[in-house]
């Protein structure tokens, strides 16, 4: 396989570290995904000099983020833990302190939108199958790294992110005690067994010989116990159900203590291989839940039912764990469990991934390698020429392609090119990131674009506003037609009307009767000047004879968020941008400014049925390349758009917001751009738009 240049966040998440990840930005091949963990993370040798590792199992972690297909949570999580000085990737563990820098990277990334203040998200842990809710400092709807709250084992102070576990017990194994016991005793040695956010392998410091104060370091350089640790942890995983645990992660063994009173207990975390310098989240929750409940090894004097406050005590301080316990006795159950932790975005560039890190040296590896790997390589390599590509094009393409989105991250626009890429980068056999470039209604993107090297890496998702609204409305630096090759069309959007649901408006006429009674007291939200949502509310104020101050963002997604809120009142953003937020009941639909009702909305009237004739704004979407790509690769492309186009689950994504998936050659997309040219500026001059 070809070497990999990848998007990566870099992040110190609670204590530990690694590279973040969206999903679509690596191989989906997980064979091939797991070899570029290894080698992003530098994982052959004990130092990772080769990586971003830092030798440490700490530092050797790895997230991977996307939108949920879970029902009620908005993000899935999945975490790697990658060897040091060996090539493996463990996804069973979950781990917590990373889980910190989720939401941080998902608002950056445009996942997910933030709310003033804080925001809370509901993230699925792919790994446990468990939920987490997750709060976030984001005042003035931006995530704030900066803040006072302290963490034992990080220097400095941030913000504080809460982490609320809520059915992480037994989500690996399957029960809280897998062993069907609170206590298990292998060897002569009494031990817990248990699955709390993280299946967890308790032992008493006493029966060892320790105090539980040991320092990691004088653990780790005791031999025999390491030894003698690692064969009671290879026991408990045959007794938890896990089978053969020699070459995985877990369960973690733990050292238990004392602590210094009734409501705190000491622990010693290892990796499994090496103490730990502080403490695990997840380890953490594992801990104070078996203090909390009776009957196991590390159980403390103080048994109640209800919310209580239970300090892990780690070779680095400490961490406060909120145990909600009902019930008592043997009947004792863990409901939930919350902690403080915080994160730091540190880096944000690409990751070069070298070729050889996908074929692994025959000395010392599995053979079955070859058997289990060659096939996927195979696989990817076939993808990256499409077999039908002219002679001059196959070398194309052997680098990562850039789609530059003219809005932000987060909007419809944004959502419709990421589901896109994902697809299309697969087919292509090459990493495909999103370069989202808001401002000037879309006009600074449309530049850069414009002025790119046409070689096919630069792609621009161009729509209505970019080539065909904005250029008819001002003097622009780029020319629509000429400083472009049409790729393909994508599809349509139609534009709704919609309103603050708070507002006491139930339809157009009562909209109407309000904006001529108050015109003073109303605004309406578009995505800048020069855009479908400005050009359909000055129509239809023009057409509806009513006064409507307008109020430009730089993109569907802020104006969406501020008519949410209740900043602006009203907007027409396209059915695809809109429509989450109208099946949610954060905004109330009152029209299809189209031709037709639509399917997904059945009961909302179009503004013509409403009394408002004259303002039908359908939103398009589609793939533009510099002037001067070869055509060959403008073929090849278009060709691959349409095959992704017709992917059953790309469909069905885009029509889940509401628009039309509708495939072109190139030459139909072009004349479509110019024959929308033509309409808005007729429209320009009749309504007597300006950019101001």
């Amino acid at each position: 396989m070809q070497a990999l240049t990848i998007p990566c966040f870099l992040m110190r998440a609670g204590t530990s570290r690694g590279p973040f990840f969206l999903r679509e930005w690596l191989p989906e091949n997980e064979d091939l995904r797991d070899q570029a963990l290894i080698g992003a993370i530098g994982a052959s040798d004990l130092l990772q000099v080769d990586g971003v590792g830092g030798g440490s199992s700490l530092t050797s972690k790895v997230a991977i983020v996307s939108r949920s297909r879970e029902p009620g949570c908005a993000l899935d999580y999945l975490f790697a833990q990658v060897g040091v000085g060996q090539r493996s990737v463990d996804t069973r563990p979950n781990c917590g302190n990373m889980l910190a820098g989720v939401v941080p990277f998902a608002l950056e990334q445009g996942l997910i939108e933030a709310d003033e203040g804080e925001t809370t998200v509901r993230v699925f842990n792919v790994n446990t199958r468990s939920r987490i809710d997750v709060t976030v400092q984001t005042p003035q709807r931006r995530i704030r790294y900066e803040g006072l709250t302290s963490i034992d084992g990080v220097a400095g102070t941030a913000a504080p992110i809460k982490l609320e576990f809520l059915d992480a017990w037994g989500a690996v194994t399957g029960a809280v005690f897998p062993s069907g016991r609170r206590i298990d005793r292998i060897d002569g040695i009494e031990m817990t067994c248990i699955d709390a956010a993280m299946p967890l392998m308790l032992v008493r410091a006493a029966d060892l010989g320790l105090s539980g104060r040991e320092s990691p370091a004088e653990l780790d350089a005791d031999l025999p116990l390491l030894e003698r640790l690692e064969a009671l942890r290879r026991a408990a995983g045959e007794l938890m159900g896990l089978g053969d645990v020699s070459t995985s992660v877990i369960p973690k063994p733990v050292i238990v203590s004392p602590g210094d009173d009734e409501h705190s207990i000491r622990s010693r975390y290892f990796t499994p291989r090496r103490c730990h310098a502080s403490h695990a989240v997840t380890g953490a929750i594992g801990v104070a839940a078996a203090f909390a409940l009776p009957g196991t090894v590390a159980s403390g004097a103080l048994q109640r039912s209800g919310s209580r406050g239970i300090a892990v005590l780690h070779p680095q301080g400490r961490i406060e764990v909120e145990v909600e316990l009902a019930g008592s006795g043997e009947l004792a159950q863990i409901q939930r469990a919350a902690l403080l932790r915080t994160a730091r975005k540190i880096l944000q560039g690409q990751l070069h991934i070298p070729d050889y890190v996908f074929s692994r040296p025959t000395q010392g590896d599995d053979p079955m390698f070859k058997q289990a790997i060659a096939p996927a390589l195979k696989a990817v390599t076939l993808a990256a020429t499409l077999a039908t590509a002219a002679p001059a094009a196959q070398a194309y393409p052997d680098k990562t392609i850039t789609i530059v989105v003219p809005t932000a991250a987060g909007g419809g626009n944004d959502a419709m090119a990421r589901s896109i890429a994902q697809k299309l980068g697969t087919l292509l056999g090459q990493t495909i990131i999103i370069d989202n470039r808001a401002g000037a209604t879309g006009s600074i993107a449309s530049e850069y674009v414009a002025r790119a090297t046409p070689d096919g890496y630069t792609l621009f998702f161009g729509y209505i506003a970019t080539h065909g609204m904005n250029p008819v409305l001002q003097k622009l630096r780029y020319d629509p037609v000429a400083d472009f090759e049409p790729i393909g069309l994508v599809g349509y959007s139609p534009t709704l009307l919609v309103a603050n649901p708070k507002l006491p408006i139930k339809d157009v006429k009562e909209m109407l009767a309000q904006l001529k009674a108050k015109p003073e007291a109303y605004f309406y939200a578009s995505a800048g000047n020069g855009t479908a949502p400005h050009f359909a509310a000055e129509l239809f104020k023009l057409n509806a004879g009513v006064s409507m101050a307008g109020v430009p963002y730089k993109g569907s997604a802020p104006a969406v968020t501020d008519t949410v809120a209740g900043q602006t009142q009203f907007m027409f953003p396209s059915v695809f941008t809109a429509y989450p937020h109208v099946k949610s009941g954060k905004l109330r639909a009152l029209a299809v400014a189209g031709p037709k009702r639509l399917a997904a909305l059945p009961d909302v009237p179009t503004l013509k049925e409403s009394g408002i004739d004259g303002v039908e704004v359908q939103q398009w979407y589609g793939f533009f390349a510099p002037a001067k790509t070869p055509r060959p690769i403008i073929e090849q492309l278009n060709k691959a758009l349409n095959q992704v186009l017709a992917d059953k689950d790309t469909i069905k994504r885009i029509e889940d917001h509401g628009a039309d998936v509708e495939t072109s050659t190139p030459e139909q997309f072009g004349a479509l751009v110019k024959s929308e040219l033509a309409k808005w500026k007729r429209v320009v001059v009749q309504a007597k738009l300006s950019a101001d």
